[in-house]
């Protein structure tokens, strides 16, 4: 479940992309008149950069304790607490009239504060701790417009058009860091200690996204896209064999990024 602030924090980036589809048909009569703003040739590259939100799933494994069970089982943590800021950049270069090969690069973090649900110090106070998660894909794959991105004058000038809608699919690596510090109880001595558990791994991803483009002027466009990434990742090891995280299946990195930003035809 996620907590009140998270929810509270979703509320806000779901208006991102609906925002900017209600954009589109209130500028669409201002925007008609700039057919005359024309470009002399179709663009071969776009450049975008966003901003927005990360959902991680944050999922278990069918029959085992998942490092996110365990995490929200024994600390005051929910599902809503890893999800975080999200920045992402891509190109993307014109391989038809409605198709593009993009290359993309993301990174996202949270922090969340936490205390132990069972368990409290001999001086009465919370057994603290802080996990923090974060990642980072790069990826290539295919965007396909839903209509042609503009029309062609005589020999010499190409208008854009003013709003068109996208999807795709993307693969790649993503890298991956997970760490938490702090108190701890051993569960067999229920002594408290300070330590901190640490794993930076990568794995393979596999990424959908949909999204809206829509036209400020022949070479700006305001942009927003969710973007659906699937990728489970093991565990660090060591130079000597041994790992943080023992006895967990491969952490899920599966999640949802929406976000909002600005394209740049070249």
């Amino acid at each position: 479940m996620f907590s009140q602030n998270g929810k509270l924090k979703m509320k806000r980036v779901l208006w991102i992309i609906p925002g900017l589809a209600l954009l589109a048909p209130a500028g669409a009569p201002e925007l008609g008149a700039q057919e005359r703003d024309f470009l002399l040739k179709k663009p071969q590259v776009t450049f975008s950069i966003r901003g927005g939100y990360s959902v991680p799933r944050a999922g278990g494994s069918e029959g085992t304790e998942s490092l996110w069970d365990f995490t929200r089982k024994h600390l005051t943590v929910e599902t809503g607490d890893f999800a975080g800021p999200y920045v992402g950049a891509e190109v993307g270069i014109l391989a038809s009239e409605r198709l593009d090969v993009v290359f993309g690069l993301g990174y996202s973090a949270s922090s969340a504060s936490s205390e132990f649900r069972e368990y409290v110090g001999d001086d009465d106070l919370p057994i603290t701790q802080t996990t923090e998660f974060n990642t980072m894909p790069a990826t290539v794959g295919l965007k396909a417009y839903l209509m042609p991105r503009g029309r062609s004058i005589g020999s010499f000038a190409w208008v854009p058009r003013n709003f068109n809608a996208f999807a795709g699919v993307a693969g790649g690596l993503v890298w991956y860091r997970f760490e938490q510090y702090g108190e701890f109880v051993d569960a067999e001595t229920l002594d408290i200690f300070i330590d901190n558990f640490r794993s930076v791994e990568k794995a393979p991803t596999l990424h959908l996204f949909t999204g809206l483009d829509v036209g400020i002027n022949r070479s700006l466009m305001l942009t927003g896209e969710a973007r659906y990434g699937i990728a489970r990742a093991p565990f660090q090891r060591f130079f000597d064999g041994t790992s943080d995280f023992v006895g967990f299946p491969k952490l899920d990195l599966t999640g949802l990024k929406l976000s909002g930003g600005v394209s740049f035809r070249l």
